[in-house]
């Protein structure tokens, strides 16, 4: 702890100092977005050095720009595994780095290519979102053949709606790609998004990612409807083929269609997003009936002039009651968020309820947040899964309650350009995992550094 205490100290120091020399300058004013082909990006007069790279005027109606961001990480936990072991007490360092060139022509026609190169140092188990040398993220092109219309075919990462089914996975080191063809509708109150994709399959060297993997494949038809001002709807089909699925259950090829609509906006000053999910297909010769619905309500408040955020959520995510009957009632949630309840990452999104507060306070360029998730297992039959929807607790007993977990961050945005941030987790495993010998508290710690330009 005392290393990760001064590679604090010694970020937070350079942060500043680059900061300090990049306001200097007088910067473009950038507004950087997680998915980086959407940069809004504003050159004001007169021009520096960094401006003059940033984005190049091709003619009267192209322009060429330029990116990257740099992440660096320190993540370190004790007893992993709820077990009070030697080995279950480690820390590692991640390092990503990605660039992109952005070329467009007027409104019909782009080109975006991004390189991504995750390097993970002083981890044993390396799993395939902690390494990629250097690959292929995003190379797609979009054209734009009449004013409400695109078509889209190429690499690309992909958020739909909240993110809870299909995500980028920007928790983990290496973010999750598609190869796809996509055709979209879009004017200022619809938005409908037809596409058929292929998931890259990671692995750990140069340019070695597997492609067309057509074993596992995503189709879909996401509908986005502005009602009102305040009123919002998502409406969807996904259906998903993959071969060789493993749940408690067993392994065999899994084809579901996932049915959900999602409701969102504001009302009196809240802030509400709620989603419903039904799953129906075929596991092996067994029928799937699956389903989740989430709730998600905030507000924001002033406190002395500061704002503070608080709010709930709350789901329930269906598990297999009867392992014995010819139906299976596991939900998957396909590709989400690789840290849905944080970066400790331990528990996924099937066979769980759980309930979660938060809170989120703003300091100026200083956010707090803290939040609270309680966990139980939907179905004492089933077992819990991963993030990545790997089975990783059997059920191997009747209990119901998971654990307790208690979250906070602390986020410094030292500048448009730089942000440092700690996060920190614990749990407290309670009956479930307590009666299969896994009841040491888990401790984990994330230091971020990202610089993006």
């Amino acid at each position: 702890m005392r290393c990760l205490y001064i590679i604090v100290c010694v970020y937070i120091a350079f942060a500043e100092s680059v900061s300090g020399q990049v306001e200097v300058s007088t910067p473009p004013i950038v507004n950087f977005t997680l998915l980086r082909q959407y940069d809004a990006i504003h050159i004001e007069e007169p021009q520096n050095t960094y401006q003059n790279l940033k984005k190049l005027s091709l003619g009267s109606n192209t322009t060429l720009s330029f990116g990257g961001s740099y992440r660096f990480q320190t993540e370190a936990f004790i007893h992993e595994q709820f077990e009070k072991k030697s080995e279950q007490n480690d820390f590692w360092f991640l390092n990503r780095a990605m660039l992109h060139a952005h070329l467009k022509i007027g409104n019909t026609f782009e080109l975006f290519s991004e390189l991504n190169s995750s390097l993970i140092t002083s981890k044993e188990a390396i799993v395939p979102v902690d390494k990629d040398e250097l690959s292929v993220n995003q190379l797609f092109a979009r054209y734009q053949f009449h004013k409400n219309w695109n078509l889209l075919i190429g690499r690309q990462n992909m958020r739909l709606g909240s993110g809870r089914l299909i995500d980028i996975r920007e928790g983990p080191n290496v973010r999750l790609s598609f190869d796809m063809v996509q055709l979209q509708f879009k004017n200022k109150t619809t938005g409908i998004t037809g596409f058929y994709a292929v998931p890259v399959q990671q692995k750990a060297g140069v340019f070695d990612n597997d492609f067309l993997e057509t074993n596992e494949t995503l189709s879909a038809l996401y509908w986005t409807q502005n009602w009102t001002q305040t009123t919002n709807t998502d409406v969807y089909i996904l259906y998903k083929e993959e071969a060789q699925k493993t749940w408690n259950l067993g392994t065999a090829d899994d084809n579901r269609i996932s049915l959900g609509m999602r409701h969102f906006g504001t009302w009196k000053g809240f802030n509400y997003n709620n989603e419903f999910v039904y799953q129906l297909g075929t596991f092996g010769d067994q029928n799937i009936t699956a389903w989740t619905i989430s709730f998600n309500v905030e507000k924001e408040f002033t406190i002395g002039e500061k704002p503070i955020t608080l709010g709930i959520k709350t789901e329930a995510i269906s598990g297999d009651s009867d392992a014995s009957d010819a139906t299976l009632q596991t939900f998957d949630a396909l590709y989400p968020r690789g840290a849905y309840f944080g970066r400790v990452a331990r528990f996924g999104p099937s066979n769980l309820i759980d309930i979660h507060p938060y809170a989120n306070l703003t300091l100026g360029k200083l956010t707090l947040e803290a939040d609270y998730v309680t966990f139980w297992r939907f179905a004492t039959n089933d077992g819990i899964y991963n993030p990545a929807l790997i089975l990783d607790y059997p059920s191997e007993n009747n209990q119901r309650f998971i654990g307790h977990q208690f979250g906070t961050i602390a986020n410094l945005e030292v500048s448009p350009f730089i942000s440092v941030e700690l996060e920190s987790n614990i749990i407290l495993p309670s009956s479930f995992l307590q009666e299969s010998n896994l009841d040491a508290t888990l401790y984990h710690f994330v230091f971020t550094t990202e610089i993006r330009f």
